[in-house]
Parts: structure tokens; C-alpha cells; sequence
């Protein structure tokens, strides 16, 4: 197999096919370019010669493959998001001034679990270990408490929530609400 050749008979049809996928010119006669340097250097590894022009396509397209895969963006922050950022950790700094007050009204058994937990950093484990619950039923008992704490805070404020389910942004919902 001689690829000057192959090179001559395919040329034209792999172009056609990089066309069709590749909309910048430029790109296209970089990639041709690719696909005949590999095809140079694979070719003698085809063992069947009558399956050179899907072979070549396979090359091509994974060339394309390949080209799409360098050309993605890296993901780095940009100004924008960026610029969220600092005003989201102010709303969690002040909703966090809020928190023990809040805890503080759950009934004790709510606060004393909610405070170990949340506050300490006791893990459930260690806490049913050591009040003696099971710790699956511990587990209900957090869920339910972390219920009543949000609905302590959502009966004071209304939260604005991003596309991600965090809070951006907290209106108290009325002028005797002073909670924290």
C-alpha cells in the first residue's frame, strides 16, 4: 500500500468530510494535514488493504474527535462569576449569626442534637453511640430537626436561591421578625 496513493484517491472525500464538520477553513487544512501524518505513520499497521477508506475516516474522525476535545474551554472562573462569589459568603456569614438563636428555639432535644452535631462537629455516629439511639433513628431526627430549624428561618426570611440551590440573597419578612 502506497500512500501517495491513497493520499491521491481519498484526499478530496476526507476534506469534503472535514468540511462538513469543522467550520473554520484554516482548521480544516490543519486537520487534513493531522490525519495524513497519521495515516503515515499507522498505515503499515492496517491489515486489511481493502478497508483503507473506513480506516481513513475512523483516523479522520477521530481527529475531529480530538480537535473538539483541545478546543473546549477550560473551566475557570470568569469576572462574573467571580463577582458573585464575595456577596454569596457575605449572606451565609450573616445567616450564620442567626443559627444558634434559631437552634436555641427548637425544643431542647432538637437544640442539644442540632448543637452537637452542626455546632461541635459530633458525627451522627458518635452521637447515637453516645446517647444511646439507633442510629438509623438518629438520622430521622436529624432530617426532622434541620426541618424545624429551616422552617425558623423561613418563617422570618425569604430567600432568594441560585440555579445551583444556593442563597444569594435574604429579606426578612416582616419588621418584628428580628430572629437574630
Amino acid at each position: 500500500m502506497d500512500i501517495e496513493n491513497i493520499w491521491r484517491k481519498y484526499e478530496s472525500s476526507l476534506r469534503g468530510f472535514l468540511l462538513k464538520n469543522i467550520s473554520n477553513p484554516d482548521d480544516v487544512d490543519d486537520l487534513l494535514q493531522e490525519v495524513l501524518i497519521k495515516t503515515y505513520h499507522k498505515l503499515p499497521t492496517l491489515r486489511d488493504s481493502n478497508k483503507v477508506k473506513s480506516w481513513l475516516f475512523q483516523v479522520t474522525n477521530n481527529t475531529i474527535i480530538d480537535f473538539y476535545r483541545s478546543s473546549k474551554p477550560k473551566l475557570s472562573p470568569t469576572e462574573p462569576e467571580l463577582w458573585h462569589k464575595e456577596p454569596e459568603q457575605q449572606v451565609l456569614q450573616q445567616l450564620s449569626q442567626c443559627i444558634l438563636p434559631f437552634i436555641s428555639a427548637l425544643p431542647k432535644a432538637d437544640a442539644d442534637l442540632l448543637t452537637a452535631i452542626e455546632i461541635e462537629g459530633l458525627s451522627q455516629k458518635e452521637f447515637a453511640k453516645k446517647a444511646g439511639i439507633n442510629y438509623s433513628t438518629l438520622k430521622s431526627r436529624v432530617q426532622k430537626s434541620r426541618k424545624a430549624l429551616f422552617g425558623l428561618f423561613n418563617q422570618c426570611c425569604t430567600f432568594s436561591i441560585d440555579s445551583q440551590g444556593r442563597v444569594t440573597d435574604y429579606q426578612a419578612k416582616n419588621k418584628t421578625c428580628s430572629g437574630c
